[in-house]
């Protein structure tokens, strides 16, 4: 069925026995009896999920678990994992990315697909659907899917229809008033009322039923309806700049597919270079025959053009998998997405070649970044801030702003800040004139130091929004010089009518 110009078209899937066909997956040894999945609620242990033999024994979602062993003697007992759970929907969400880039997880067991203009790709929307049952029947999963014209209509149609009708607003309209998920107080007051289904809700004022039961079960039932928005959160935003290869006889080789890789980047970066862009951010993502996808995503400090260095931040990327990328049976489908983008006009080279040595240091970076994560290669960037030890930040080299000017002291003069800073500032003991003279002995780390020289004091406040508790006292600091010409940098945390004990530190050692 085409879908009109302007309409929206959505596909749920629900996958009914996603904890247990996700536990068979990986299972050594398939379970041979009922299986139930179980956690902790309300100060009980209590089912979570259900496999299909558990449901067709009669056990159900929230049932006690010690009521489950009754029933069942037979009955294997696993620990609920939710967070195993979501990890594996978001790898079939990914696998669906193949029809649309407007997937999102409708957790904790399904997915919606925003489907407007894709189904032409198989065809129609019986089409769309079987291709997607069959990569995922090969994965073990066992889905119930629907269409609607909204995203919660198709989600309770794929959830809670239980016979056919002749077109989906009749459908709609026969679904029980389960499928708002009110709560079961609500649920079970709709129906005591002789509301059971979404139909004879439709048919009464929305001002009496919002009235009667709450403004969310007016809202729930005009978005069903399609009266009400239904926004859709997709999984990943679609990218600016994405280009796809499919192939009629899937991949079996990486190398083979890293080389349509390397045709992708070329096509995408023609892309970039009509929009006057640079990419920052590059994503790959590998579609297997059997419904998997595997994403491998790089990141450059500067918007880049260059193909060259792209591949090599993939190939670094791909070399240090701990999980090399697998084939399987095969990949049918690999697209390239460039999810971040800055402009980036033409350069021209200076005739000192400092662009160049640029050029060479930021490629040097990205690949550091690549190979030891973002969190590993930082880059110092001023503050514009008087609190010495906040004057500079360690931030992701990949992230990392321009840098602002640092401030260099005048030709001939000494630094007025050391080139090493304790962090945190040492306490030492200091004999001072008082209340604010200067130190002219000073011990730490075991040893005494008699002062010979000193320069301040440079008096740093606190910002008036810490000035409050305990770290927003007054710094006097100074430079002083001991008798064995090494200097430090020492400090005054406090003034005498801002604390009757004002305490000493070091802050820092000059080179």
């Amino acid at each position: 069925m085409a879908t009109p110009s302007g309409s929206r078209r959505y596909l749920a899937l629900f996958f009914p026995y996603l904890p247990a066909e996700r536990l068979c997956r990986t299972a050594q040894q398939p379970p041979d009896a009922p299986l139930v999945f179980a956690e902790k609620q309300r100060g009980a242990l209590r089912i979570a999920s259900v496999d299909a033999q558990a449901q067709a024994a009669g056990l159900r979602v929230g049932m006690p678990l010690a009521d489950a062993r009754a029933q069942v003697p037979r009955l294997i007992i696993v620990q609920h994992d939710p967070v195993a759970d979501h990890a594996w929907l978001d790898r079939l969400a990914l696998g669906c990315n193949r029809y649309t880039p407007l997937v999102a997880l409708d957790v904790p067991d399904g997915l919606i697909l925003d489907i407007a203009g894709a189904e032409h790709l198989a065809g129609d929307e019986a089409g769309l659907v079987a291709d997607a049952e069959m990569r995922l029947s090969r994965l073990g999963m066992s889905v119930r899917h629907a269409f609607g014209p909204t995203a919660d209509a198709a989600r309770a149609l794929a959830r809670y229809q239980t016979r056919p009708a002749p077109d989906e607003a009749s459908a709609i309209r026969r679904l029980s008033v389960a499928a708002l998920e009110l709560g079961a107080e609500a649920t079970t007051a709709l129906v005591r009322a002789g509301l059971k289904t979404i139909g004879d809700l439709a048919s009464r004022p929305m001002a009496n039923i919002a009235a009667r039961f709450g403004a969310g079960a007016a809202v729930a039932l005009r978005r069903i309806l399609g009266d009400a928005p239904s926004p859709l959160d997709p999984r990943i935003a679609p990218p600016p700049v994405a280009v796809e290869r499919r192939f009629a006889e899937p991949l079996g080789s990486t190398a083979h597919a890293t080389r349509v890789l390397a045709e992708l980047a070329d096509e995408a970066i023609a892309d970039l270079l009509e929009r006057g862009k640079g990419g920052r951010h590059f994503r790959a993502t590998f579609f297997r025959s059997d419904g998997l996808a595997r994403s491998i995503e790089v990141e450059t400090g500067h918007a880049t053009r260059d193909t060259r260095l792209v591949m090599r931040l993939f190939a670094e990327r791909m070399d240090g998998l701990a999980d090399p990328l697998d084939p399987g049976f095969g990949f049918d489908m690999i697209r390239l997405s460039v999810p971040r983008l800055d402009p980036l006009g033409a350069t021209q080279l200076k005739l000192e070649g400092g662009e160049v040595r640029a050029a060479a240091m930021d490629e040097l970076v990205d690949r550091m970044t690549t190979r030891l994560g973002r969190r590993r290669v930082k880059k110092l960037i001023a503050e514009d801030t008087h609190i010495p030890e906040q004057a500079q930040l360690a931030l992701p080299a990949i992230d990392a702003p321009a840098p602002l000017p640092w401030q260099m002291p005048e030709p001939g003069e000494p630094p007025t800040r050391p080139f090493h800073l304790f962090d945190p500032p040492q306490p030492i003991e200091v004999i001072a004139e008082v209340p604010d003279g200067p130190p002219h002995q000073f011990r730490w780390r075991r040893a005494t130091h008699a002062v010979r020289r000193y320069e301040g004091p440079e008096r740093i406040a606190a910002e008036w929004w810490r000035r409050r508790d305990n770290g927003g006292l007054t710094r006097d600091y100074y430079r002083v010089e001991d008798v064995h010409g090494r200097r430090y940098w020492l400090f005054r945390h406090g003034l005498y009518d801002e604390k009757p004990d004002p305490r000493w530190y070091i802050h820092g050692v000059f080179a």
